[in-house]
């Protein structure tokens, strides 16, 4: 193991070397009056402007009422089958009579979790959002403060919250860089649930409806998150696109038509991936160290990358980089070609932004000799591997 921790710090210093020297990123603007730009993993910043002023949300804030919702589902504590009952008020404030957003339920009916979710992520229905605060906390009011709970426990330092939906109140405030974190929870810790918003369309009561997110239509990449519009906040939007194995997030609000939201959503998603240069680190098959193992008739095995690894930094990160390695062990005998046993990893002020797995690169077969594994067996008990 300390030699393999001794190769670790050789190779990320052979790492930093490769880089050319890191510049500070070209200047940006855009026309949104708040805005943020994030890397997924990390959540390292690439560009900021008023990111901290709590500002009227609109419904990008039914991220987190959707984020209540998957950590309950992800804890057991709700089924997807589950049905919800659409309340009188629930069909009165986020029906078809209200003028929002709609998923078209029936007052009365009972809807499933999984179809709520839909609606609510797809269709952005208000009604949708109120039938799953109701079921989950008896009323909208004591939702909003599960909301605040979890606003709290994930850092939100500028947002409040009073309903479900995003409706005009004056208790329903968030950031920008609130809203970044939020999508970014939602990716890293529910990522069978984020697919949803990717789906094109939905379809409930016989009616179907487009996603709102205009990114989905034609923007490279582009795979979620929500839009927002009322009055009092504007035209707004939680994006997210992957391009050479990152993941940008974006926020943009306040802006005054869909046409310019979705014209500087684009611009600056395209200057966040107009950064990055795609940089080859190991190609299939390189051998990155070597594992020892104990009990086998070969005392070490190669540790290689099964897929070509690429990373794509962008000029001022190149400079930061290091490579960390680490594997799972110790490698006890008999092990398989090709068994995921560790993980090269490489980081950003300390961040992952990329990761690989580390394969054995051969079959070991277990010693027959007795002398070999009683000597192993007491340089574990000695030195654990």
């Amino acid at each position: 193991m300390g030699n393999f921790r001794i190769f670790a710090v050789l190779v990320s210093l052979f790492l930093l070397g490769a880089f050319a020297k890191a510049d500070e990123p070209p200047t940006f603007d855009t026309a949104a009056p708040q805005a943020i730009l994030i890397d997924a993993k990390s959540g390292n910043v690439f560009f900021e402007k008023a990111a901290d002023i709590a500002v009227p949300p609109a419904s990008m804030s039914k991220l987190m009422t959707q984020t209540i919702v998957f950590d309950l589902l992800k804890k057991g504590d709700l089924k997807l089958d589950q049905e919800m009952i659409i309340s009188q008020d629930a069909w009165k404030r986020g029906g078809q009579g209200a003028g929002g957003s709609t998923m078209y339920a029936n007052v009365n009916s009972r809807v499933s979790v999984d179809n709520l979710l839909h609606g609510a992520i797809i269709q952005s229905a208000n009604d949708a959002c109120i039938a799953l605060a109701e079921g989950i906390a008896g009323s909208e009011t004591a939702f909003a403060n599960r909301m605040m709970n979890k606003a709290k426990e994930l850092g939100l330092k500028n947002s409040s919250f009073a309903n479900a939906t995003g409706l005009p109140d004056p208790g329903q405030r968030m950031s920008v860089r609130d809203l970044s974190i939020l999508a970014r929870y939602i990716i890293q810790n529910h990522p069978d649930y984020f697919k949803i918003y990717g789906q094109s369309e939905f379809t409930w009561n016989k009616i179907t409806q487009q996603n709102r997110n205009p990114l989905l239509k034609d923007y490279p990449g582009a795979d979620g998150m929500k839009t927002g519009f009322t009055k009092e906040a504007g035209y707004g939007l939680v994006g997210t696109a992957v391009r050479d194995g990152r993941r940008l997030i974006m926020v943009i609000a306040g802006l005054d038509s869909i046409n310019t939201r979705k014209a500087e959503a684009q611009k600056l998603l395209d200057w966040g991936f107009s950064q990055f240069r795609t940089i080859s680190v190991y190609e299939a098959g390189d051998v990155v160290t070597r594992a020892r193992v104990w009990g086998g008739d070969e005392r070490w095995v190669n540790l290689v990358t099964p897929d070509a690894f690429k990373i794509a930094l962008a000029p001022f990160e190149q400079g930061k980089a290091e490579m960390k390695l680490s594997y799972t062990g110790p490698l006890m005998a008999p092990v398989k070609a090709g068994t995921p046993v560790g993980t090269l990893r490489i980081l950003v002020d300390g961040k992952s932004v990329a990761d690989a797995p580390l394969n054995v690169g051969a079959d070991v077969g277990a010693t027959q000799s007795m002398w070999k594994k009683a000597a192993d067996s007491a340089l574990i008990m000695l030195f654990g591997g």
